[in-house]
């Protein structure tokens, strides 16, 4: 498995390892940027083992870590993956994605999903992307809407978090068949 580097004239998206890590510790140790996650990047060290266990799934090709380098800043911004990648059912996940306060609001986010859903869709083939997303998570879930992912369902208290609190996590998805209309309506001029 090749990691693609996905880029346009907004972001570019290249393979997240441990050589390029580093370039994320300062963005990783902002206050609450992953408060709903039950991953800890909060120092260099639990930065590193978040990245090894990205790396570990790269080489199992289950995982696609991946580093986002902001163009129009010049800035690494943050990170995001697929991941669960089913090749047999051809479904995938996108998310892990945490993004510098700074880098917020600013349609880079919006840029980052359009060439990874390309991706999943057109070059990949794969049939359905899927969003997984802690419920208290309003603003990731409407983000997520925005791109017209579909409400698939809620799993309760499924996900224990690092204060010891099970979270309950919103599943979306897109259909390869409804990518095109998303394609021509949400991400028009891209």
């Amino acid at each position: 498995m090749i990691a693609p580097t996905l880029e346009n004239e907004r972001v570019k998206l290249s393979l997240l390892d441990l050589s390029n890590y580093k370039n994320l510790i300062e963005i990783a140790s902002q206050d609450n940027l992953i408060q709903y996650s039950p991953s800890d990047i909060s120092t260099p060290e639990k930065l590193k083992a978040y990245v090894q266990v990205a790396v570990d799934g790269y080489y199992h090709k289950t995982i696609i870590p991946i580093i986002i380098f902001d163009k129009q800043t010049q800035t690494y911004a943050g990170s995001t993956r697929f991941g669960l990648i089913n090749w047999k059912n051809k479904v995938l996940h996108i998310g892990w994605t945490w993004i510098g306060k700074q880098f917020q609001g600013t349609g880079l986010n919006t840029h980052m999903k359009f060439l990874m859903l390309q991706y999943a869709f057109e070059t990949l083939e794969f049939d359905k992307v899927e969003f997984r997303i802690d419920e208290r998570n309003t603003a990731s879930r409407k983000a997520v809407e925005k791109l017209n992912a579909k409400l698939e369902g809620i799993l309760r208290k499924d996900t224990l978090m690092r204060d010891g609190f099970k979270r309950s996590t919103c599943c979306y998805g897109i259909l390869k068949d409804e990518w095109p209309e998303i394609k021509a309506t949400i991400f028009k001029g891209f």
